[in-house]
């Protein structure tokens, strides 16, 4: 079969005038060839070669004839059934659309806002809360300030009366000293009018 090929080939090349045959130009060869009897083995060969090359390189007609193949048993076992498919789809999407959105709108529209009037009132409870407890935190915060005041104040009280009363004790003692002082004076003057005897 490759011993055939390779004729083949070196037969078409001299045939058409590319092979490396005599010199001169191709003109001659084509114009030898032309001249040629339609039953020459040239001619022979060139049709044969243009069958084997029809039938190994051109692949239209196999290509059509798979496609008419495939769309005829695409159609026979089908049938119809993408077009079924297709309509319910288009019937379900129009249901969709006409339906269920504004459907599914209305409600979550209902419940946006039964949600946002709760949080709103929510919020406003949240807010009167802190507020509230602003209001407590301010009160116990100035009740603190208050009692600190007192405290400094019966403090600073304390400390003036503590420091009359240490005034007090201390004019007391310096008294008693004075007095304790002139007795034992006298008592020495006693002493001395006894010692003379």
């Amino acid at each position: 079969m490759s011993g055939e090929g390779t004729e083949t080939t070196a037969s078409c090349e001299a045939a058409v005038g590319g092979g490396g045959g005599g010199g001169g130009n191709g003109n001659g060869h084509k114009k030898r060839d032309s001249l040629g009897v339609a039953g020459s083995p040239a001619h022979l060969i060139i049709k044969d070669v243009g069958e084997i090359h029809s039938r190994l390189l051109d692949h239209k007609p196999i290509i059509q004839g798979e496609i008419r193949y495939f769309v005829k048993e695409f159609e026979e076992k089908r049938g119809l059934r993408e077009l079924r498919v297709l309509e319910n789809w288009k019937n379900m999407i129009h249901e969709t659309n006409e339906h269920t959105l504004p459907k599914c709108r209305e409600t979550m529209q209902d419940n946006l806002n039964q949600v946002l009037q709760r949080l709103q009132a929510v919020t406003h409870a949240v807010c009167r809360l802190q507020q509230r407890e602003q209001e407590r935190k301010q009160i116990h915060n100035d009740h603190l300030i208050a009692s600190e005041n007192r405290h400094v104040i019966q403090w600073d009280d304390f400390m003036k009366e503590q420091h009359n009363e240490q005034a007090g004790v201390d004019e007391e003692h310096r008294k008693a000293m004075e007095r304790l002082k002139e007795q034992y004076a006298e008592m020495e003057k006693d002493l001395a009018k006894f010692s003379t005897f």
